[in-house]
């Protein structure tokens, strides 16, 4: 197996490497059994969360027990055809995920600020 390899070597993982990973393009009406059905081959999971509501249907995020187990699914799952949909399997990076959040959150508080200061930018100039 490709994880038993990847044991035995000092292999060095990159940084993006993680234990949880983000699953976009799933078919809105998989079910969980199916989720472990697929994602199961490759490892022991300690988790699946399938996006139900309006805005998150259609992605998952799935926990393996191994970093090694995650990486391999991340490598043969990415592009997996699954209902006719093509999977894309990524690692999960909370800091990209709220990057955009976090944007809106600074513009939003430094419009506040020059209102309370009587601060105007001019962007004609």
């Amino acid at each position: 197996m490709a994880t038993i390899s990847l044991r035995k070597g000092n292999t060095r993982l990159p940084p993006e490497v993680n234990r949880a990973l983000y699953v976009r393009n799933l078919p809105f009406n998989i079910s969980s059994e199916e989720m472990y059905d697929i994602f199961g081959k490759y490892g022991a999971i300690r988790q699946i969360r399938i996006g139900t509501n309006k805005d998150t249907r259609g992605t998952a995020y799935v926990v393996y027990e191994d970093i090694y187990d995650a990486k391999t699914a991340v490598d043969h799952l990415s592009g997996f055809n699954v209902a006719n949909r093509y999977l894309i399997v990524l690692y999960y990076q909370p800091t990209k995920m709220t990057k955009k959040v976090d944007q809106k959150k600074k513009e939003d508080e430094l419009t506040k600020l020059q209102e309370k200061y009587g601060v105007s930018i001019n962007k004609d100039k």
